[in-house]
């Protein structure tokens, strides 16, 4: 099972949209790889914070819409044998899934489970620096979110 924490001290998300991403991270982490439990933070921001956040983490003075940090990778593993495996940390910004699900023509319900997947993702050590791990990433988002019931359609 996956535990999921949300921080979201400004109130940009309700229980429901918590509720619903939760079920769905349960979901993709089960099909995907349900070995052990793990816990996640997942964390809703503004514009202006997830740009801060982005410049001092990643040099880049930019809003983006998303950004993961991952605990683990395959040269450093933070498991110890009596917890559970801390996959890492996402960050939402709302304010940027409000508009981009305004731009794609589509739900902001389903941007922000389609952020919070990719972000997800990202975790699990999935990428899209190239070609390839980009057209993997992307099947794997779009087979979970089907699989949900979340088209690109609402």
């Amino acid at each position: 099972m996956l535990s999921v924490d949300f921080i979201d001290d400004e109130g940009y998300t309700s229980s429901d949209e918590q509720n619903e991403i939760n079920r769905l991270l349960n979901f993709a982490y089960e099909k995907l790889q349900a070995a052990s439990d793990a816990e996640i933070s997942v964390s809703f921001v503004d514009s202006e914070s997830i740009r801060d956040i982005n410049h001092q983490y990643r040099d880049k003075n930019e809003v983006t819409d998303v950004i993961s940090f991952a605990m683990e990778d395959d040269e450093f593993n933070l498991i110890h044998e009596d917890a559970p495996r801390t996959l890492g940390d996402i960050i939402i910004s709302t304010d940027r899934a409000k508009e981009q699900a305004e731009e794609y023509g589509h739900s902001y319900r389903r941007e922000l489970l389609f952020l919070s997947l990719h972000g997800f993702l990202h975790l699990l050590g999935y990428d899209h620096m190239d070609d390839a791990d980009e057209k993997e990433m992307n099947q794997t988002q779009d087979e979970i979110l089907d699989a949900f019931g979340v088209t690109r359609d609402e």
